[in-house]
């Protein structure tokens, strides 16, 4: 059962963005981010905005690591941008390095966090992303442990003040 729950509709591509920007600026310790949803949906384009928030080099675009399944960033926090679309099997897994990535102090964003078992993730934020209509996004955001429901409520904050 998760902790705190929240949702949160965005109406953009950018509004995503600032989402994540906003998740980002928030974060002060090293997290796991669980990402879901369909294709489109929208997960990369929260953590593009996940990394502006976390102070990453606007010289690194942020794209979804599809083919190399890791990319690591420098910013605020280290930030590892994992997907695991292409993963068929979890055995897949211990070739990727996910387990080190897992271990390091660093903020950690899974693309299709659905394929990799929950005992992996024990204090992490869930977000579950739906495609509303073209343009609009629902976002449930799911806190798991004490250290990512003070997140959610500092998250919750800078949205009501932004």
């Amino acid at each position: 059962m998760p902790d705190k729950h929240i949702q949160i509709t965005t109406h953009s591509v950018t509004k995503t963005q600032k989402l994540g920007q906003h998740m980002g600026a928030a974060i002060q310790q090293p997290i796991i981010i669980a990402l879901t949803g369909d294709l489109g949906s929208g997960k990369t384009a929260f953590v593009q905005g996940l990394a502006k928030g976390l102070d990453v080099s606007e010289k690194y675009y942020i794209t979804s690591p599809t083919f190399t399944l890791i990319n690591e960033y420098t910013g605020r926090l280290p930030l590892y941008h994992v997907d695991l679309y292409r993963i068929e099997h979890l055995s897949e897994l211990e070739d990727v390095g996910l387990d080190e990535a897992l271990r390091a102090d660093a903020v950690i964003a899974i693309e299709w966090a659905e394929k990799i078992s929950n005992d992996m993730l024990l204090n992490h934020l869930q977000l579950r992303f739906e495609i509303v209509s073209e343009n609009a996004r629902r976002i449930d955001i799911f806190a798991y442990g004490q250290s990512t429901d003070n997140l959610l409520k500092a998250l919750e904050f800078q949205l009501q003040n932004s």
